[in-house]
């Protein structure tokens, strides 16, 4: 995948959990600031989703941990689990949250 590819792709994810975040009725403050889209939680916690171009990955750091994401036959893809990027940030998202919260692409 070429850099253009990569930033393309994965400005949509960003685009896709920023929209997601407008619409969904959980009390989810968010904010971007370049490649970072900071989620923060009304009870204090944060996930943070942010843009790696060197390593053409997304990466999350939630209160679960940090996790890599490449782009794999279509998907973001976690680069040990597998898990693909919408369903674990919804996974995060709705611990953190204390409510369902569903991101998809």
């Amino acid at each position: 995948m070429s850099d253009h590819e990569y930033l393309t792709r994965a400005e949509a994810v960003l685009t896709v959990v920023e929209r997601t975040l407008d619409d969904t009725e959980a009390d989810i403050e968010f904010e971007r600031s370049g490649n970072v889209l900071t989620l923060e939680f009304e009870n204090g916690t944060k996930i943070i989703v942010n843009l790696q171009p060197p390593m053409r990955e997304i990466w999350i750091a939630a209160k679960s941990g940090g996790f890599h994401f490449r782009f794999t036959d279509g998907e973001w893809r976690d680069t040990r689990s597998g898990t693909e990027f919408f369903a674990a940030l919804s996974d995060y998202a709705t611990q953190q949250a204390g409510e369902p919260v569903r991101f998809k692409p």
